[in-house]
């Protein structure tokens, strides 16, 4: 016996209409109900693929000990986010509750600047007059720069807050990166089923190419990171700067993040010129600066190796990816642009077969 829907196309049609408004329904809620975590989630793939590799080496060193290795790994990741960020986070609120208090008790004094603070380029004479005038009488000097002072401190502030959300989703992300090497095997059968869908036999070239198109960023950035916060520290150790290694662990910090290193070696840089002289000055703040835009020149160096896609393509990727979608861009953004890439040189020699052409071009008999 016949369907009836099947002799009535306007029925059959609202039977579609309904089923494809309910699915929309269905998966416009879900995704609103994940869309919080959508971040977290990317940068857990992002830190489970960078690390594959290194936690297969760790979990070897154990004799195949597959839970010990994801606790090392759990507690040597969440070590590294939480204790820059408490350091920062705690020597910022310490330092603003001296000051507070000092400010309160009246024993806050500013000592005056060195004479070599007027040799400071473009800034020096202005800063070493407004400096004076704090230390000889702090309080007049805040009033007559509230409004400065509080723009700085409201900015300090923020700074504070997003260096602990930023420290706490990534925690977040390192924890489900655990959970994400716990399970690789099935989440790997689950992505290599979903590629074939949409890709067909290029699935698992597609799948190689946005692992190692990540794990190269991603060490291309850490490389880079490393490099300039070593050579910050070498710099500011030469010139004596108290506490030297915990400012280079918050230039790395920094650079992880794809922040820039002067926000931290600006102010040592002022730091050196009140107390060096204006030609030691001189050539730590050439350092510092060269050190600062160091990126810029290893960038097109380390990322992309190791990668069948063009170099160029991986750096315009991660560099237009950053801009558009800050540091998680930098990974998307090599990724899409790197299969993008790979899709478009794929069906530009789809029809190129020698042999169907001469099929084609050969006379029927």
């Amino acid at each position: 016996m016949n369907n009836p829907s099947q002799n009535n196309p306007v029925k059959t049609a609202i039977e579609i209409a309904v089923n494809l408004a309910l699915i929309s329904i269905i998966v416009v809620w879900c995704f609103n109900i994940i869309k919080p975590f959508i971040t977290i989630i990317i940068w857990a793939a992002v830190i489970a693929i960078s690390m594959w590799k290194p936690f297969l080496k760790m979990q070897s060193m154990m004799g195949g000990n597959k839970k010990l290795a994801l606790a090392l790994f759990t507690i040597l990741g969440l070590a590294i986010v939480i204790v820059p960020a408490w350091m920062f986070v705690g020597s910022i609120v310490d330092s603003a509750g001296q000051v507070t208090q000092s400010i309160e008790s009246g024993e806050f004094k500013v000592e005056p600047p060195n004479e070599s603070v007027k040799e400071w380029p473009l800034v020096g004479n202005r800063v070493y007059a407004s400096w004076s005038e704090a230390a000889t009488n702090f309080e007049a000097w805040l009033r007559d720069n509230a409004e400065t002072v509080k723009v700085i401190a409201g900015g300090a502030a923020k700074k504070a807050a997003g260096v602990g959300v930023g420290a706490l989703q990534f925690i977040i992300s390192t924890l489900i990166a655990a959970a994400f090497l716990a399970n690789a095997e099935t989440i790997v059968g689950g992505l290599r089923v979903l590629f074939a869908r949409l890709m067909g036999d290029s699935a698992d070239d597609m799948m190689k190419l946005s692992s190692s198109t990540v794990t190269s960023v991603a060490v291309g950035v850490l490389g880079i990171s490393f490099i300039q916060s070593s050579l910050a520290g070498l710099g500011m150790m030469v010139v004596g700067v108290p506490a030297a290694g915990v400012l280079a662990l918050l230039v790395l910090v920094l650079c992880i993040a794809q922040l820039p290193p002067w926000l931290v070696m600006f102010p040592v840089i002022g730091y050196v010129y009140s107390v060096e002289s204006g030609t030691t000055a001189t050539i730590f703040a050439v350092w510092a600066v060269v050190v600062s835009f160091l990126d810029m020149v290893l960038k097109p160096i380390m990322l992309g190796r190791g990668v069948e896609a063009p170099m160029l393509v991986i750096l315009l990727g991660a560099i237009g990816g950053m801009l558009m979608s800050g540091i998680l861009g930098l990974f998307v953004g090599a990724v899409v642009l790197a299969l993008g890439y790979t899709l478009m040189q794929a069906w530009l020699v789809m029809n190129d077969d020698p042999e169907a052409e001469e099929e084609a071009e050969a006379p029927q008999a």
